[in-house]
């Protein structure tokens, strides 16, 4: 990827001649109200990009709004979820690096370009990390960090924020892992893992996250439970053993400890301690068969890198 410089010239953020072309994707279902404001403050601060609005079955005026400000419009016919109209938005962009913003006004264009700046240190993806108070409302705040926490012993590496949808990603590795993102709002999450499972360099960029504009498509109970299988799935994805191990160990040691005391006080061995070590046994194997499955998504990946 060749250099990403940004030239500041009369409050605008101009990409330099010779770098390759940045696209902006932006998932929107009826966040019309948001989009008025937010479309002209990307055209007035960074002219030269390409912005795709994803209209997700909207049923406002976003068609409208989008039009009026003249950028590029790609409608679903029927609400398909956050994670789908990303990756519609990804296969149409024409631009090597890829800006995923929302339309509800909590993402601010005044953020992207140090986004876009932290990129030329090196990186594949560059994500705008939340501090605690920018999360609607604290439960968010505290499944996300608990969900970071949970990543970042994943994969050894600290993880800022793992939900946050505001990123910066060259486009031709993104897109490797399309088929691997979920249509719902948990898009964020599955790229984050899989980038760090391939090996791809991920950084963090704070920003500021003002209240949204217009109400929310997310049902806590209802994706909150989807966010904690996602993860799960995506666990499994990055390192199998990490999830199977714990758990064979936990089945291992139950029935050790069960068959000690039954030892010394019927002295034998019951159907229940063979059935744990059975279950340890079994989950360590299914690990290590996973581990392998493992590796076969991530081949091509890893043998670019060696490349």
């Amino acid at each position: 990827m060749r250099s990403l410089l940004m030239l500041q010239r009369s409050g605008k953020c101009v990409l330099s001649p010779d770098i390759n072309r940045l696209s902006i994707v932006i998932p929107a279902r009826n966040e019309a109200a948001g989009l008025v404001h937010l479309l002209p403050e990307l055209r007035a601060l960074l002219p030269d990009a390409e912005i795709i609005v994803v209209d997700d079955g909207s049923t406002d005026d976003t068609r409208q709004v989008c039009a009026a400000q003249g950028v590029r419009l790609i409608s679903h016919p029927y609400p398909k979820g956050n994670g789908a109209a990303i990756k519609t938005g990804a296969r149409a962009a024409k631009g090597d690096i890829l800006a995923f913003m929302d339309a509800d006004g909590q993402h601010r264009p005044e953020d992207l370009p140090g986004l876009l700046t932290k990129m030329t240190e090196g990186y594949d993806m560059v994500v705008g990390a939340r501090a605690k108070s920018g999360h609607a409302g604290a439960h968010r705040a505290v499944a996300n960090d608990l969900f970071s926490r949970f990543a970042s012993w994943m994969v050894m590496q600290p993880i800022a924020d793992l939900t946050s949808g505001f990123r910066v990603v060259n486009a031709r590795k993104f897109r490797k892992f399309l088929y691997l993102l979920p249509n719902g709002f948990s898009y964020p999450t599955t790229i984050t893992m899989c980038f760090f499972r391939a090996g791809f360099s991920v950084a963090y960029s704070p920003i500021h996250t003002p209240a949204r504009i217009g109400k929310s498509h997310i049902q806590p109970l209802r994706d909150g439970v989807r966010f904690l299988l996602i993860i799960i799935k995506v666990g499994t994805l990055y390192s199998p053993l990490k999830l199977f191990l714990p758990v064979s160990l936990s089945f291992f040691c139950t029935g050790l400890a069960y068959y000690l005391y039954t030892f010394l006080t019927v002295h034998r061995l019951t159907n229940m301690s063979a059935l744990l070590f059975i279950s340890s046994i079994l989950t360590f194997l299914i690990g290590i068969v996973s581990e392998q499955i493992s590796a076969l998504h991530y081949r091509d990946s890893e043998g670019e890198r060696e490349e």
